[in-house]
């Protein structure tokens, strides 16, 4: 493996900007006080068997303790309308949920109004991955509220799908 280069921060997110993520907020509610959230570009699907899902919370997150603490959390999947959501939970607000429609689902976790899916998970592991942590969640449900476009991050701006990219390929 020998010597790497130093590859600078703002090339880095300048080459990696040109691959749209999908945005979800992440949320998860502790035995005391309000429910906890953050938003992620960071999410995947990482098995079948068993239905593993994937995110990198950044290391200096405050919610993203909180979460883990919870141990159990659901995956919102934003719709392309729900921007002002994503900021929301991108931010440092104090309650991150005021003014945002939610319930508590039968497993104990807020569900976002309006998302286009919510996935439900119990943490499975946590391991490091440089200035993030690579957390894996087991899934314990999984709905689609609203067949809609989701919103995507792209070179530091939100967007969505043009409607004739979502026809099938055959």
């Amino acid at each position: 493996m020998g010597d790497y280069p130093n590859i600078a921060p703002a090339d880095y997110r300048h080459v990696l900007g040109h691959y749209p993520t999908g945005v979800c907020v992440i949320t998860a509610r502790e035995a005391v006080g309000p429910p906890a959230g953050m938003a992620v570009g960071s999410f995947t699907s990482a098995s079948l068997d068993p239905p593993l899902i994937a995110f990198f919370p950044d290391k200096s997150s405050s919610s993203w303790p909180r979460i883990a603490v919870a141990g159990r959390f659901c995956v919102n999947i934003l719709a392309a309308d729900q921007e002002d959501i994503c900021r929301r939970f991108a931010s440092r607000a104090k309650d991150k949920f005021e003014g945002i429609g939610h319930h508590i689902s039968d497993n104990g976790v807020p569900v976002l109004s309006g998302s286009v899916a919510a996935i439900e998970c119990d943490l499975e592991s946590v391991s490091e991955a440089g200035d993030h942590y690579c957390a894996l969640g087991r899934v314990i449900s999984l709905m689609v509220d609203r067949t809609r476009p989701p919103l995507l991050f792209f070179q530091s701006g939100y967007g969505r799908f043009q409607p004739r990219s979502l026809q099938k390929v055959r």
